[in-house]
């Protein structure tokens, strides 16, 4: 395999980029690692010497020795990243990267937070890890603020999470690790719910007798093609994709699946026994498809006739990304969710994850319904709420959707001598955007990746742009020059 940094140095592009990269961002080949959290935790601790580049040979021999010991499930080009600060990242042989993809739309505030380095130092030396069979104030405070921060960011709402039977809705949390444990307890909360209904006969439609007698035959859940919902077997029976699910089969029963978009099949698909239904707003993995507002208005008012659960999986899309703290509140009430998963940027890197459910929905589950060992711990939970603070700021989110619309613009200024040929489409909101080529863009990813810059490949020969969101306009100003010398090499050829 041709190593990156020996493509590094062919002139494959105007030589400008990464030497750019240098003389933009204080990050050199002699640039100290971030002190913040080492300081914090180590007042004894002396200045940090500076970091060794290691050689071509050094990376090589380094990879080889850790591909002994992990799986290969990943395909990962031959460079080890070793630093972070801001919107850009080093690697050990001194290359520089402004980083396009935020470890896949997960770094809200960049990376090296200072605030986030402090908050995992001082909670560290508070109390890290006591498991849910004791309350923490951590966990408390954070769903608080999701609860108290999602109701008011979105008045207007009157059903699924933000109805409620006494006069103000009472949605509540459950800690996850990750995105996919959330989609997971999703699931078995719409089992659970539906299996309730049905045996309470609390159906509109005409077989509520049958499920009356016959609970567990409300038990369907319904999703649609692009979407992404993770790797376990509940998350992963409900993204349709082969590619993902063929090596796994069989998967669990009782899934039906229908097209993105299309409001015609989701009668068919959609019925009494159908408990469930998961859904991204805007898809992120299946190639940064937007729902429109027909369909998710036709799809909420269907899972009420039926009793079925609305989950709306917002890993991706949600807390700040599209400008507003949920994807979803740029939509009508009408297309309210009962159910919100969210994870990725609320830790900012440090994993955790968490299911918002209506006050309808929460009030089914009981102890012993499910349960988790890490989700939810003091640590995870501090660095949350601090995150959460900060990106539910209206000051913060209008600049989101200030630096959305900035980014809107120059991609399709960008695409605009390839459209109709070499590509297809610019599609997306606030800070989560895609550019769909007419062939798959892995060329166009590794090129960028020699010259500077990470890109992110998503469904449909899509490149996906998720920057973090505190990325400045001369960032992505810098980002779309190199993408630009980038498609004019490629596309030239």
């Amino acid at each position: 395999m041709k190593s990156i940094l020996s493509l590094r140095n062919q002139k494959l592009l105007k030589p400008f980029s990464v030497n750019r990269l240098s003389q933009f961002h204080s990050f050199t080949k002699n640039s100290f690692p971030n002190t913040v959290y080492n300081s914090a935790t180590n007042s004894n601790s002396s200045t940090l010497t500076q970091s060794s580049v290691d050689t071509q040979l050094d990376v090589e021999t380094k990879i080889n020795t850790f591909s002994k010991y992990i799986i290969n499930t990943y395909s990962r080009p031959d460079i080890i990243i070793s630093k972070g600060e801001g919107c850009f990242l080093s690697d050990s042989s001194g290359g520089k990267y402004l980083d396009f993809t935020s470890g896949i739309a997960v770094l809200a505030l960049g990376h090296s937070d200072p605030g986030v380095a402090k908050v995992i130092s001082e909670q560290a030396k508070k109390i890290t890890h006591i498991s849910n069979l004791f309350y923490s104030e951590e966990s408390g405070d954070l769903a608080k603020l999701l609860v108290e921060n999602t109701i008011q960011a979105y008045p207007q709402g009157n059903v699924g999470l933000y109805a409620s039977e006494n006069g103000k809705p009472s949605p509540r949390v459950f800690f996850t690790n990750s995105g996919t444990e959330a989609n997971e307890g999703a699931l078995k909360f719409a089992r659970k719910y539906g299996k309730i209904i049905a045996k309470e006969g609390k159906l509109r439609l005409s077989k509520a007798d049958m499920l009356v007698s016959d609970p567990n035959l409300k038990s369907n859940i319904h999703c649609f093609t692009g979407g992404f919902h993770g790797r376990s077997m509940g998350a992963l029976s409900v993204t349709p994709n082969p590619k993902y699910q063929n090596p796994y089969t069989p998967l669990i029963p009782g899934v039906t699946c229908s097209l993105y978009n299309n409001i015609n099949e989701l009668n068919t698909f959609v019925d009494e026994r159908t408990c469930g239904v998961i859904v991204e707003p805007i898809q992120g993995e299946g190639g940064v498809n937007i729902g429109n507002i027909e369909f998710l208005k036709a799809l909420r008012k269907r899972c009420t006739e039926v009793g079925a659960v609305l989950i709306y999986d917002e890993i991706q899309c949600g807390l700040a990304r599209t400008g507003k703290i949920w994807a979803h509140h740029h939509y009508p009430p009408e297309c309210s969710p009962d159910i919100i998963t969210c994870a990725k940027p609320l830790g900012n890197g440090f994993p955790i994850g968490a299911i918002i459910a209506s006050e309808q929905v929460s009030q089914k589950i009981s102890v012993g319904d499910h349960g988790t060992t890490f989700g939810g711990n003091p640590l995870g939970c501090a660095i949350g709420k601090h995150v959460f603070s900060r990106i539910s700021q209206p000051e913060f989110l209008d600049s989101v959707t200030d630096k959305g619309v900035y980014l809107k613009e120059t991609l399709q200024k960008l695409a605009e001598p390839y459209l109709g040929n070499q590509i297809v489409e610019v599609r997306g909101k606030g800070m989560i955007y895609g550019i769909q080529f007419a062939n798959a863009p892995s060329n166009i990813v590794e090129l960028a990746r020699n010259n500077g810059l990470l890109l992110v490949e998503a469904g449909k020969n899509t490149i996906r742009i998720i920057p973090p969101l505190v990325i400045t306009k001369k960032e992505i100003d810098l980002g779309i020059d190199i993408l630009k010398d980038v498609l004019k090499t490629v596309f030239q050829k």
